[in-house]
């Protein structure tokens, strides 16, 4: 199968040269013009894709080479895009970026070559004006695999200024496709690990992105940018399909397994994988991250993905036999998590019972008997506490103790990004040993709860969603 969707990977010389503003303001002004946009971001960022999600009226999906390996990016690519006239797609630090000692892996312009899409170069210009023509240059020549169709000038203080800028990029050869004036700066408030998550501030952040999406409409060539989208190659091979990754393979003489297209066996649920069960998914303003395939994963192994705030509702779902704690800020909102004592309750007994349990840093967090001296669900024997020092990077882990999401021995790779401190007591199983780039033991194995501070893909390992969905049916 071979499929054409125009797209464009929106990249920089470094990070904070405006690149979320650029991509955010492209994917809505885009879709201001009926398009159905299709957003995406490389990497492990959690924040950016809610804004992403804001801009389009879709999911914001990851593109993560290292989490999921290099022959996933297209096909998740190609299944978040199902459907769109057009796709964004916002890089990751700077276009030559990617993780630590492992060359261009991760890298944006890694993602761009996988997905054979032209990038298109933000750069700041506050501070030059012909040396960025021999910047452009050395980015666009770097890697000759690497095609970048045109700049897009930001932070530009004047007419005059904007003058110096196209002449020197004229001799450069490379196409000015926009130029964002610097007193027409979108504001976006940020802290300790990023910008503030859309569903904190949702009126704000609505504000914010049609903010950006005025600036962007009035300083680039849409038309261009999108010629430019469109000069994309197809791609070959299928859409991912949460479905089709979990399909038992045919026993040998035997039938095929279920597919959508065949009566579905008595009791079976979605995916035949027999009886639905509610797994609960935290959410709102606490929780904020969790990426979209993991849930359709859930829901593919025959869950009900059932989301709950846990600063607002004091009871789980009805019938919640799994629950799912992603990533978030629960250090923020420390004080009204635990006085909301019924919830904590609740996740206690339903944890200290046996239900499976994944908690993800935040959740990790939240599990713990405090956090900052403030009272938290109890569950695991540890405390919690805000640090100076940032926790930031790739890791190569192996799960070392069975649990209701990954048998002894899965390999997985994670992300780290945090500014907290967990000090366990005694008495859990570690979850992972890291294998790089440094090698220790983190997380917790207890009962049916696996809880680290390891940020996971589940489609780079899709079997650990039918485990945990297994584990819910039999607990």
């Amino acid at each position: 199968m071979v499929t054409a969707v125009p797209r464009l990977v929106i990249a920089a010389p470094s990070s904070g040269s405006g690149k979320t503003t650029v991509a955010t303001g492209l994917m809505a002004a885009f879709a201001a013009r009926g398009l159905a946009v299709s957003p995406h971001k490389v990497g492990p960022d959690y924040i950016d894709p809610g804004y992403h999600a804001l801009a389009t009226g879709r999911a914001g999906r990851n593109l993560d080479a290292y989490l999921c390996g290099p022959e996933l990016v297209a096909p998740l690519f190609l299944h978040g895009a199902r459907g769109c006239d057009l796709a964004v797609v916002e890089g990751v630090m700077g276009l030559y970026d990617g993780a630590a000692g492992e060359g261009e892996l991760a890298s944006t312009a890694h993602v761009a070559k996988l997905l054979r899409a032209p990038v298109v170069l933000v750069v700041d210009a506050s501070s030059q004006s012909r040396s960025v023509a021999a910047l452009v240059h050395g980015f666009a020549s770097w890697d000759p695999e690497v095609r970048v169709g045109g700049v897009i000038l930001n932070k530009v203080g004047s007419d005059r200024h904007e003058e110096l800028l196209r002449e020197a990029l004229d001799q450069a050869g490379v196409p000015v496709l926009g130029v964002l004036r610097r007193a027409a700066q979108v504001d976006t408030p940020s802290r300790h690990l990023g910008l503030v998550p859309v569903a904190e501030r949702r009126a704000d952040a609505v504000e914010a992105v049609a903010a950006m999406a005025a600036q962007v409409d009035a300083g680039c060539d849409l038309e261009a940018l999108a010629s430019l989208a469109r000069s994309a190659g197809a791609l070959p091979g299928a859409a991912w399909d949460a479905a089709g990754v979990l399909a038992p393979s045919p026993p040998p003489g035997g039938s095929a397994p279920w597919t959508p297209d065949r009566p579905e066996p008595d009791g079976a649920g979605e995916g035949g994988r027999g009886s639905t069960v509610v797994v609960a998914l935290a959410s709102g303003s606490a929780f904020t991250f969790s990426y979209a395939e993991h849930a359709e994963l859930l829901a593919a192994a025959g869950a009900e993905v059932v989301p709950f705030d846990p600063l607002r509702d004091e009871r789980l779902p009805e019938g919640t036999a799994g629950l799912v704690i992603g990533g978030g800020f629960p250090e923020v909102y420390a004080s009204e998590l635990s006085a909301n004592e019924p919830l904590r309750e609740a996740v206690a007994g339903l944890a200290l019972g046996g239900a499976p349990v994944a908690a993800e840093c935040a959740g990790l967090l939240y599990l713990c008997r405090e956090l900052d001296g403030q009272p938290m669900c109890g569950v695991l024997d540890a405390t919690a506490r805000m640090s100076e020092r940032l926790t930031l990077g790739y890791r190569d882990a192996v799960a070392v103790s069975d649990s209701a999401l990954a048998a002894a021995g899965t390999r997985m790779r994670g992300h780290e990004f945090h500014r907290t401190v967990v000090e366990p007591g005694a008495g859990a199983a570690p979850a992972w040993g890291v294998r790089a780039p440094r090698r220790g033991v983190e997380g917790f194995v207890e009962r049916g709860v696996h809880a680290s501070y390891l940020h996971t893909h589940w489609a780079a390992e899709p079997g650990v969603a039918r485990r945990f969905v297994e584990r819910c049916r039999t607990s």
